[in-house]
């Protein structure tokens, strides 16, 4: 029986340090309009108590690897909570890159086989990887691949719109990222 491939190891200490910080990364943007956005969404979004408390008391440190560009829509959508929930957490540190600047490791987060952003990997104290997140919430993605499924990607892209719209506080992401956050500064299984 034939081994199955082996995917190089990961030097996730060396993709982190690349990575830029979020004013750095905004200071990038291709688009004034879009880094425009992206502030206003995060100035706009305001944790409940209970997350900040939560992200406030991290027993142990948090690496993210954001791979997201400006262009991109849930991007601009998403990135701003990840963003809001750092700057509410010592212990979370975030750093943003593109697909391009690591390619070998972006390839391994497709999103059904195809290149969708933004992608949030979750990484220990010691650079351990812990799980990941994106391009949009999981209920939002089985909306999409049911679409894709049937033929029918613009109601899909609706309904995922409707979902964006009746949580305007990203209540299902935040509690998404938490989870993976919390993964990640486990002291114990």
């Amino acid at each position: 029986m034939p081994r199955p491939a082996t995917l190089p190891i990961i030097d996730w200490n060396a993709v982190f340090t690349s990575g830029l910080d979020y004013a750095a990364w905004l200071a990038s943007a291709e688009s004034a309009e879009q880094r425009n956005k992206l502030e206003d969404q995060r100035q706009a979004l305001t944790l409940e108590p209970g997350v900040a408390g939560f992200l406030g008391a991290l027993p142990r440190l948090v690496h993210v690897v954001a791979i997201a560009e400006d262009w991109c829509g849930d991007v601009v959508r998403h990135v701003p909570v990840l963003q809001r929930m750092a700057e509410a957490a010592p212990l979370l540190k975030v750093r943003y890159l593109t697909r391009e600047q690591w390619p070998e490791v972006f390839a391994r987060f497709l999103t059904n086989g195809g290149e969708a952003i933004p992608k949030f990997i979750f990484l220990s104290d010691r650079f351990v990887e812990c799980g990941n997140w994106g391009p949009m919430p999981e209920a939002c993605r089985t909306l999409i691949a049911r679409g894709k499924a049937c033929g029918d990607v613009a109601t899909a892209r609706k309904k995922v719109a409707a979902r964006y719209e009746a949580d305007g506080n990203r209540r299902e992401v935040v509690e998404e990222l938490l989870q993976r956050i919390d993964v990640a500064s486990s002291r114990e299984p």
